[in-house]
């Protein structure tokens, strides 16, 4: 076994560059492990990863993980940060010392449009071939060693799923030199000329780099832009210079455009044409083919929420076994403690408060973990982009953007990450009206909330004999949060931020089989962040509600009469007239106003109020079962009834109780103004719409 510290850690930079949809997440991980940490760069808000890659026994370098572009020409802030570091113009970030650009075999020429961009900058590079197993199935077979002879840079095919080609990959990096071949494609003479000349006086007047000059020359050539690479203005006499080219390519009837575009993809269909082998494109292949049932307009939206329906059905029933062990684990755990500890405030501390507290928020971790591997599982087989093609043809009548439903899903997962995944919209107003909406899909933080109160207050029966109660009412409150932003941002693009999304266009990538060591790697990365938080922020806050609901004491009454007399219960009791209209008590509200920093805490704060009434009893630390028996002193009704629990989780879906949530979206947008605005809007929807359940409920019979 290598000994760590004979390991050593280059300032080599080693940059991971390719399309979206590439791949190029799975040979990240392949290449860095779980030796990686995700952040953002300076002063902007694009998401960082960066980890460490083994080059042999001795070094090592920094791979870092650029966001996914198709070209050098950015469009977004993602695609600005990943071209400015490509091209050594970035303030954040030094120029790379090496590429390692994944091109996804089964779309080779839009792949080489990158490379080709890349080889014009004459960087180090080596070229990760992905899918190569995909484009097998679908017939095509590409000469990898002729690739790289054309190109001039190594060429290794890799299935970084498997681990396939990853030892090569690192052996062609620790050798990599610069491009063996100048640049292949060429436009016509005179727009040569000009931009050689336009490219002369860069390098003098600004003192950019030959090969940067080129690129940029060549932009202001075949574009409108004047300002690129973030500078104000070129001088005067490269602008002058400027105008009269493109007065002259225009008066010879070029069209600036796309000449350069022309000629990269007529070099590009060249070298596709040598290294491929296989049936006409054209031909329908197995991804068409299923596609065509899987993107029905019909059978599509079926299959997708029979899908959904497995997904929170199997969420269900296959954690019960495992969350059962967990929980007897905890009681083991409690009853060895009581016995261990004599009688008194330390004790109940440490069973009723920050064990209870964490017990309870620890043992819905295999849902979550569940629902995690499904949404990882769409992903790598490529349904997702098929359920985004499905749900557009929804969201643009609701004036969302068709590239919304990215975010949008990356929201049941946590708000936090699908705010940041906007940065892929273009318009403003449709990423603003993307991130307001947001926070209503339901994350995985409110599962636990969900579940407690399904597990409390729905019974386990079978509807139609096919699903249960529960797992429907679990994707009834999904679905509500859906149906709600689509509603929310209808209201938004026809009042604030009126506009026409655009057309939507997303590449549906091949079927393909799943990675599962990548898929297990992201199940254990959220499993390490969730038992952090239930090992920091909620243990903290049990330990402190313990004491909110233990201090001061009262020497004579009831349990129930103890705990009201806490600080607590009275601040519980204060806010009581508010939220009585909605058919919760005075317990209710300390986990509302408790669930503020991060939603979980709410079962946190259940179980130890439960605890710390409850605690001469058995000593079980069975939430469900406490509150399933908890009545109401004055009515003798139970206090979490079928609609108590419907209208509290009707609550969660529509609040914004998220503090980390309020931080990014004021990161996102720069200004306090929309984070306060969410706050508000959403506070009210929730108070609102609550009511209206909880009283058509009551208006029914339902207790």
């Amino acid at each position: 076994m290598r000994d760590p510290a004979s390991v050593t850690v280059s300032t080599k930079v080693v940059a991971l560059a390719g399309n979206p949809n590439s791949g190029k997440t799975t040979v990240f991980n392949a290449l860095t492990g779980l030796r990686h940490k995700v952040g953002n760069y300076p002063g902007v808000t694009v998401e960082k990863r960066e980890g460490r890659l083994d080059l042999d026994d001795n070094t090592s370098a920094v791979l870092l993980d650029l966001p996914g572009t198709y070209s050098l020409h950015p469009n977004s802030p993602d695609e600005r940060v990943a071209s400015d570091i490509l091209l050594g113009r970035s303030r954040y970030a030094a120029r790379p010392a090496c590429v390692l650009c994944i091109v996804d075999a089964v779309n080779l020429e839009r792949g080489l449009y990158l490379v080709s961009q890349l080889l014009d900058q004459q960087i180090p590079m080596v070229i990760g071939l992905t899918m190569v197993d995909v484009a097998l199935r679908e017939g095509l077979r590409i000469d990898h060693k002729t690739l790289a002879r054309e190109l001039g840079v190594p060429v290794i095919p890799v299935l970084a799923s498997r681990g396939q080609g990853v030892k090569e990959l690192r052996q062609a990096l620790r050798g990599a030199t610069t491009p063996s071949r100048e640049r292949a494609w060429r436009m016509p003479d005179i727009v040569e000329q000009e931009c050689k000349e336009l490219a002369d006086m860069l390098v003098e007047s600004d003192h950019l780099d030959r090969h940067l000059a080129f690129h940029e020359a060549l932009h202001l050539l075949t574009s409108d832009d004047y300002a690129i690479g973030g500078q104000p203005q070129y001088s005067p006499a490269v602008l002058d210079h400027l105008v009269r080219d493109r007065e002259k390519l225009e008066f010879m009837g070029i069209n600036r455009n796309t000449v350069a575009l022309d000629a990269r993809y007529s070099w590009i269909h060249q070298v596709t044409a040598t290294v491929v082998t296989g049936p006409n494109r054209s031909r329908s292949t197995s991804s068409d083919r299923i596609d065509r049932l899987l993107t029905h307009r019909f059978w599509g939206i079926v299959i997708f929420l029979g899908i959904m329906a497995l997904m929170f059905q199997s969420v269900f029933t296959w954690a019960e076994l495992p969350m059962e062990w967990i929980g007897a684990g905890f009681n083991f755990l409690a009853s060895t403690i009581r016995s261990a500890i004599p009688p008194g405030d330390f004790r109940d501390l440490l069973v009723d408060g920050a064990l209870a507290g964490v017990a309870s928020v620890v043992m819905f971790l295999p849902q979550i973990l569940l629902l995690f591997f499904f949404l990882g599982l769409l992903e790598d087989t490529g349904y997702m982009a098929r359920a985004a093609l499905i749900m557009d043809r929804f969201m643009s009548r609701f004036g969302l953007h068709g590239k919304s439903f990215i975010p949008l899903l990356s929201s049941f997962a946590c708000a936090i990450p699908g705010i940041m995944a906007t940065r892929t919209i273009e318009n403003q107003r449709d990423r603003l009206v993307t991130m307001l909406v947001a926070p209503l899909m339901s994350c995985s933080a409110r599962l636990p909330v969900y579940s407690l109160l399904i597990a409390a207050t729905i019974p386990p029966i079978a509807v139609l004999g096919i699903v249960s109660l529960p797992a429907l009412t679990l994707f009834g409150v999904y679905f509500l949060g859906l149906a709600a932003a689509l509603i929310m941002a209808t209201v938004f693009k026809k009042t604030l931020l009126r506009g026409t999304p655009p057309g939507f266009y997303m590449e549906l990538p091949p079927y393909r089989l799943p990675g599962w060591k990548s898929i297990g790697m992201h199940m254990w990365e959220r499993a390490l962040v969730f038992l952090k938080n239930a090992g920091s922020i909620i243990l903290g806050a049990s330990i402190l509600l313990w004491f909110l609901a233990t201090y001061p004491k009262l020497e004579e009454g009831s349990a129930s009469e103890k705990i009201q007399y806490s600080f607590a219960g009275r601040m519980g009791r204060s806010l009581e007239p508010v939220i009585q209209p909605l058919g919760f008590d005075w317990k209710i509200g300390v986990g509302l106003v408790s669930s503020i920093f991060q939603r979980e805490i709410f079962v946190s704060t259940m179980s130890t109020i439960y605890n710390v009434q409850d605690k001469d009893d058995s000593g079980s630390v069975s939430l469900r079962d406490q509150m399933k028996r908890d009545k109401d002193p004055v009515t003798g009704r139970a206090v979490f009834g079928p609609l108590t629990g419907i209208s509290l989780m009707v609550f969660y879906v529509f609040a914004m109780q998220c503090l980390s949530t309020v931080a990014v979206m004021r990161r996102e947008t720069n200004s306090w103004r929309w984070p306060l605005f969410q706050i508000a809007y959403m506070t009210a929807l929730a108070y609102s719409a609550t009511f209206v359940v909880y009283r058509i409920g009551l208006s029914l019979g339902i207790s």
